[in-house]
């Protein structure tokens, strides 16, 4: 019995599943971003603004996650303090050195606190940075793992974001088509949430066939702009 009702939920769900390729030719499209990322933090700590919502779009460059870096921030103010101390007192040391006043040891110690002391700085410096993220690209956002005011770790997921300006039409088309199907070759799909169709072209093949379908990915791009186009949007390709 529990066979049986495995074997009908598996009839079930590969009918209803779109078949990878139509008895007219048609071969079966998924509509995705070229940059699609997934930003974390890579400190401790609180998110103070993430000013874009979901679904709005930002440019390059532009802050999309804020952190509450107070701590940081004063850190970085005591490493530069000591830094600049260490600083002082090696120039001390080193003009003392001239007229032999002062030891060897006592130099030497004085290079490496400096030393380290701006190791610390540095390091200070690079977790301050790390204060904000910005956009890596023009895009939008699709989803907002976390919220302000919540306290993240490294590698927490904050925001996932995309670029929907720049899509990629994937399919599997027939192995056997390469003898036809070159880069540049021109087809139409027509998107099954918009209920419209866009000329498109072949950019790139996949460097490999797969054995068992015989198969072999290409991937295509939309001719000219098109705005109501989102990643995740399927369709049905159709060559001449």
């Amino acid at each position: 019995m529990r066979l049986a009702w495995v074997v009908m939920a598996m009839s079930m769900a590969a009918q209803a599943a779109p078949p990878a390729t139509a008895a007219d030719g048609r071969i079966r499209v998924q509509l995705m971003s070229r940059h699609a990322v997934t930003l974390s933090s890579e400190i401790p700590a609180k998110i103070s603004a993430m000013p874009v919502v979901e679904g709005g779009g930002f440019r390059r460059g532009q802050p999309l996650v804020e952190f509450d870096c107070s701590s940081y921030r004063a850190q970085l103010r005591k490493a530069q303090a000591s830094l600049e101390a260490a600083s002082q007192l090696l120039k001390v040391n080193n003009q003392l050195a001239k007229y032999n006043s002062v030891g060897t040891l006592e130099l030497t110690q004085a290079q490496g606190k400096a030393k380290e002391a701006a190791a610390d700085a540095s390091y200070a410096q690079t977790l301050v940075s790390k204060c904000s993220i910005a956009a890596p690209f023009d895009g939008r956002v699709a989803k907002r793992s976390a919220a302000v005011h919540q306290y993240v770790n490294p590698g927490n997921p904050i925001l996932d974001i995309v670029d929907s300006d720049s899509l990629e039409l994937r399919m599997l088309v027939p192995s056997k088509w390469l003898a036809t199907l070159k880069l540049g070759s021109r087809f139409t799909v027509a998107v099954d949430e918009l209920g419209a169709s866009f000329p498109a072209r072949i950019e790139r093949l996949g460097a490999q066939i797969d054995p068992v379908s015989q198969t072999i990915l290409a991937i295509g791009v939309i001719d000219g702009k098109a705005a109501n186009l989102l990643p995740g949007m399927s369709g049905w390709a159709s060559f001449k």
